[in-house]
């Protein structure tokens, strides 16, 4: 098997989603799912794409995943809902979620929706493009299994815990922003530990508290946080906001995704949405973002650089050419597809040599 083939996204999708619809999930359930993780591909998020399918039908199988939640929203203040994800899947809540911020910020400017008993909920920008679309402003906040530790301790305490933000665009590309508090995603060193690569030194420590570039040890070890104790204290935010607010798991509660599968994990999200015409109409808004735009570049560039590009640019671009070329995947997470479509009864398309 050539090391990596390329698909086309629907093929993709249309996978994803009959292997979700396998695992007993509604079809609209199951096709929200595929399109966020192919999203993920599509923007060059591999970590966070269909990669993770077999570990998703894993906690279905076991019953630490509800296949059908029934998802509760309680308005609980004038601009805020309480979100029960019902332990589903976290992709259903969280859109549940940002629909809802978006439209109390409809009636009343800023929208906020807190959930719990939720799960993994996957590329946190998914949200922020989806709150763009309404024409909205995203701030996105979660808290995850422990990856990093707080800073001075040498175990594993906080989550990744990604923040995301969006905010429209004029004539020219939205901001979208999606960051881990860890150096790199935690599901990019899962790929390379997939792959057998090594990675580079100043990500991780492992189980003992020593730094590793083998990426299998910095897996089951220590992440380390951006910035040292900034990042470590942003960790802190995310956990306290996302977990001790909304009543999910917090301080090193939340059940692992990968290791743990003893009880549901009981992740918290928290979603704020701002209507951009609070201060101002939407048409200076939108000149004002265009002309932040241009400003951008028209910056000098540092030695090196051919273009200083807006957050969220890079992604759009990558996205716009694996449409063209498909989406690449390695053949080790080829394989593991297969297989679990083999045993579900669904074939894995055919991918193409570049």
């Amino acid at each position: 098997m050539a090391e990596t083939l390329y698909f086309q996204p629907e093929a993709l999708t249309d996978y994803a989603t009959a292997m979700f619809l396998s695992a007993g999930m509604s079809r609209e359930d199951a096709a929200l799912i595929a399109g966020d993780l192919v999203k993920a591909n599509l923007r060059g998020v591999d970590s966070h794409g269909v990669s993770r399918i077999p570990m998703y039908l894993e906690r279905l199988r076991r019953g630490l995943v509800n296949p059908r939640p029934e998802v509760k929203v309680t308005k609980v203040a004038g601009a805020v809902a309480a979100v029960d994800g019902d332990n589903g899947m976290g992709f259903i809540p969280s859109h549940i979620a940002m629909n809802a911020a978006c439209d109390i910020a409809g009636e009343m400017g800023i929208g906020l929706a807190g959930v719990h008993r939720s799960t993994h909920f996957g590329m946190g920008a998914c949200y922020a493009l989806r709150a763009i679309e309404r024409g909205y402003i995203s701030l996105i906040f979660t808290n995850s299994s422990p990856a990093i530790a707080m800073w001075g301790g040498r175990t594993s305490f906080l989550g990744a815990s990604p923040i995301a933000a969006g905010i429209p665009g004029g004539k020219h590309p939205p901001y979208v922003m999606d960051m881990a508090m860890t150096v790199i995603a935690r599901g990019k060193i899962r790929l390379a530990a997939m792959k057998g690569d090594a990675i580079p030194e100043g990500l991780a420590l492992d189980v003992d508290g020593n730094p590793t570039t083998d990426a299998a040890k910095a897996f089951e070890g220590v992440c380390l946080p951006f910035g040292g104790v900034k990042g470590s204290v942003l960790g802190t935010l995310m956990d306290l906001l996302s977990g001790v607010l909304t009543g999910a798991n917090f301080g090193g509660d939340v059940k692992s995704l990968y290791f743990d599968h003893s009880e549901p994990q009981n992740v918290g999200h928290l979603f704020f949405a701002i209507r951009p015409d609070l201060f101002l109409s939407m048409d200076d808004f939108g000149a004002r973002m265009d002309e932040f735009y241009a400003r951008i570049k028209a910056l000098p560039r540092a030695a090196g650089v051919d273009e200083i590009m807006l957050p969220g640019e890079p992604e759009q671009r990558r996205e716009d050419q694996r449409r063209r070329d498909g989406i690449p995947v390695t053949a080790n997470v080829i394989a593991d597809l297969t297989a679990e479509g083999k045993a579900a009864g669904v074939t894995f398309p055919a991918g193409k040599a570049a």
